[in-house]
């Protein structure tokens, strides 16, 4: 199982509008790695949602409902979408702030690779995020 973590402005998808669907397609992918990221996405992984640019931070977990298929909003050929499903909203997010101050965190392809709407997450940096969502403050 592989874990992910995949970026939405608010305005345009949010975590409610994912909810209000009940199962989301991620459309919209027009770069090369972040494409072979959602071909790599299988049933039932685990993904981080994260709010881009309003908000900059991880608002809850979903999980891929649908591996990757061609995707409908666009008539060339080679890009992919998946579905996705909410699991949970976090009680707490975790803000861009705060992973880049951690250590543990700071190094992720979320940091160093910011322009990606798609990237995977390791298991530690996974559980980490998940258990500061769930920190009582």
């Amino acid at each position: 199982m592989n874990h992910w973590l995949v970026k939405s402005e608010p305005f345009k998808y949010s975590w409610d509008h994912l909810v209000a669907e009940g199962e989301g397609m991620w459309d919209g992918v027009r770069n090369y790695a972040a494409r072979n990221n959602l071909m790599a996405m299988k049933v039932g992984d685990p993904v981080l949602f994260y709010h881009s640019n309003e908000g900059k931070e991880v608002v809850g977990l979903a999980k891929v409902s649908k591996e990757h298929y061609p995707d409908p909003t666009t008539e060339e050929p080679g890009w992919v979408v998946v579905n996705l499903v909410p699991v949970e909203k976090f009680p707490n997010t975790v803000t861009l702030a705060q992973i880049k101050k951690d250590e543990l965190l700071k190094q992720m392809d979320l940091v160093r690779l910011s322009r990606l709407s798609v990237v995977p997450v390791k298991r530690e940096e996974f559980d980490h995020i998940v258990a500061l969502a769930h920190d009582k403050k």
